[in-house]
């Protein structure tokens, strides 16, 4: 990549950083154009020149958003921890986002997750699911999931919390169940076991 591709892409990461922030902080229709501008200390111009209207912008923020949670997912699934400490990890992670995300935004994320095709739909198939798969086997091999679950049905589990997910009206109430819901997932209704 040549210097001006670098810099143009720095400056249209640091307005998605800069949408990110608001839009999780303050919402999507509180949010002008101008209060990202300055936030990302660039001319409200160069926003529309970059990403031509503010819907555009919110759609490229959804997908920033979204390669960020995966890169933090895949890094922790990289890590050389030990596979309890990768689940607290994913856990504190799905917290941490929950309480930071504005709700308007976050239902935002949720209609695009219904449309089948979307690009979160697509990050899930292909990048989330082989992760998944990757933490189930190392979790196998290491003991700490039961030889005698199957991957399969593992995955169809999370196949029908993504099918739930997917449902009209379910975002409005699973935002603040967040963390139990991963917690449910990983230690069942027994609970953590030590």
């Amino acid at each position: 990549m040549d210097g001006f591709k670098k810099r143009t892409q720095r400056k249209m990461n640091k307005i998605l950083e800069a949408s990110l922030q608001l839009f999780s902080n303050d919402g999507i229709k509180n949010v002008p154009i101008a209060k990202i501008a300055s936030e990302a200390n660039v001319s409200q111009v160069t926003i529309y020149n970059y990403f031509e209207s503010k819907e555009k912008l919110i759609h490229e923020t959804m997908i920033y958003f979204v390669e960020k949670e995966y890169q933090k997912f895949l890094d922790i699934i990289d890590s050389d921890v030990q596979f309890p400490e990768k689940i607290e990890q994913i856990i504190f992670n799905k917290t941490d986002d929950a309480a930071k995300i504005n709700e308007e935004f976050y239902h935002y994320l949720m209609n695009d997750f219904t449309n089948e095709g979307s690009y979160i739909d697509m990050a899930y198939q292909e990048k989330a699911l082989p992760l998944f798969n990757q933490l189930i086997e190392e979790g196998k091999s290491t003991g700490y999931i039961h030889q005698d679950i199957s991957t399969e049905a593992i995955m169809i589990y999370i196949h029908m919390f993504k099918d739930y997910m997917k449902q009209d009206n379910v975002s409005d109430y699973i935002l603040p169940l967040a963390e139990d819901i991963t917690k449910l997932f990983f230690y069942g209704m027994m609970g953590k076991r030590n």
